[in-house]
């Protein structure tokens, strides 16, 4: 399983609780969108998962953005996706930075609401924020590989209780 979170915005903690928590030590591969905000939070997150990919976001301190990069593409069970914390020229930026990255997908954090829209060129997925939702549901995305040989992850975007409350497909 791979588990997307962002925003964490902590000084000390992951602040990872219920499901969120429970997610991200179960999954293969664990991507943050950015904005851990202090380095022990980056620090807890490298312990709690097995596997972390990480960038940082526009409130990320310097030691943060000495061991992250802006964007990364990341590739899990064969669908590529590019991550960045945000994009200055919204959703148009995220498509362009997806296909620069040849990605099947764009993964961002920043506006602290979960989303999934697949109307553009390319999906773009926004976990939320598991810690600070800021008047949105507190969220993060759970995707696994669909059985069967085909190159698609089944996602859902979850609430620390555990409560799905989106469905999505991305393929190759």
């Amino acid at each position: 399983m791979l588990v997307v979170v962002s925003d964490t915005h902590s000084r000390e903690e992951t602040k990872l609780q219920g499901r969120t928590a429970e997610a991200v030590r179960e999954a293969d591969l664990v991507v943050h969108a950015g904005d851990f905000y202090r380095e022990p939070v980056l620090d807890a997150f490298e312990s709690a998962a097995r596997s972390l990919r990480a960038v940082y976001g526009n409130n990320a301190d310097a030691a943060i953005r000495d061991r992250l990069p802006e964007a990364r593409t990341v590739e899990y069970e064969g669908v590529r996706f590019a991550v960045t914390h945000r994009h200055r020229s919204g959703d148009t930026g995220l498509v362009m930075l997806g296909r620069e990255r040849d990605a099947d997908a764009v993964i961002c954090g920043h506006s602290h609401r979960p989303r999934f829209d697949d109307s553009g060129a390319l999906p773009i997925l926004n976990p939320g924020s598991h810690a600070q939702p800021r008047g949105n549901r507190p969220a993060h995305a759970e995707l696994e590989p669909v059985s069967g040989g085909e190159r698609a992850l089944n996602g859902r975007l979850v609430t620390p209780d555990g409560d799905v409350f989106e469905e999505f497909r991305i393929a190759h």
